[in-house]
């Protein structure tokens, strides 16, 4: 893919390191320890993309030497089957990170069965004690896509201090956190969503813009101020004419690239990010949990 200028932020290559920094982590305390970190990811239905997703958090659980604890069920599981399963697992002292993969089936509340995961296990880094916490500026378990774009402009040694962040979204997922770990690194911090009146002046401003929105295509080059940092968050399955499906982000990749000064791809910018944090809060769980 031809790009003119921008530089691409590789958040497939930071994870594959990530994960070779856990894995020796991991080969160095398991014996000492006398047991892996564990982590569980449950999954109820079969949401095709769900189980790509949870295929993928498996098979990095392996490489770096953390047991899976997952569970698949039926789409016509309830609630109160769930809520039991949650419980064994906050009780379960193999278990470090619990993880309900969302959607739900409509029958479910997903929202209650996250208030079930023990704060200190909940390896989403999404249960109101994480979020507070975060909110507060303490330390705790961070929600896993937004601090895996925290972790990529740190390894590109992008400054933040002081410069004008504009998230595009407000989930509870990403817009929300990304805003407040963009705040606590000390950038000025604007939020922008589906509502904001003339969004393209709001981001022209923007020395880093983070599209987390869901919308295919929305930030455009004439939408970037020149020289920005470009952080798609987007990931959206598109299909063409002929048929043919692939992922795209929220912004406009061969266009925006010619404008902005660092862009990440899609796929293999966030996504994989997302996954490492993932396998890193299970692991800041595990050492909490053994008291390393």
């Amino acid at each position: 893919m031809e790009i003119k200028t921008a530089k691409l932020l590789d958040g497939k290559a930071l994870a594959a390191k990530i994960h070779q920094e856990l894995a020796a982590m991991i080969a160095q305390l398991q014996p000492k320890i006398g047991r892996p970190p564990g982590l569980a990811v449950l999954m109820v239905g079969d949401n095709p993309a769900s189980a790509a997703y949870v295929s993928n958090k498996e098979k990095a659980c392996t490489k770096v030497g953390i047991a899976s604890f997952g569970k698949h069920f039926p789409a016509a599981t309830t609630l109160t089957e769930l809520e039991e399963v949650i419980s064994e697992l906050n009780q379960d002292q193999r278990v470090d990170g619990i993880l309900v993969q969302l959607p739900l089936p409509n029958h479910l509340d997903s929202i209650a069965l996250l208030h079930q995961i023990a704060p200190d296990k909940d390896a989403d880094g999404l249960h109101p004690v994480n979020l507070g916490r975060l909110a507060r500026g303490e330390s705790g378990l961070r929600s896993c896509t937004p601090a895996g774009v925290m972790r990529l402009l740190e390894e590109y040694k992008i400054p933040l201090v002081g410069k004008q962040a504009v998230v595009v979204g407000r989930s509870i997922l990403v817009g929300k956190p990304m805003a407040l770990m963009l705040l606590e690194a000390n950038a000025t911090v604007t939020i922008a969503h589906s509502r904001s009146h003339d969004l393209k002046s709001i981001t022209q401003n923007a020395d880093i813009l983070i599209a987390a929105a869901g919308i295919p295509g929305l930030i455009t080059a004439e939408m970037v101020k020149p020289g920005a940092v470009v952080v798609d968050v987007g990931i959206n399955r598109v299909t063409d004419s002929n048929g043919k499906s692939r992922l795209v982000g929220d912004i406009d990749f061969q266009s925006t690239a010619k404008v902005a000064e660092y862009i990440t791809p899609v796929p293999g910018g966030i996504g994989p990010m997302t996954v490492a944090m993932l396998l890193q809060n299970t692991v800041s769980s595990y050492l909490r949990a053994t008291g390393n």
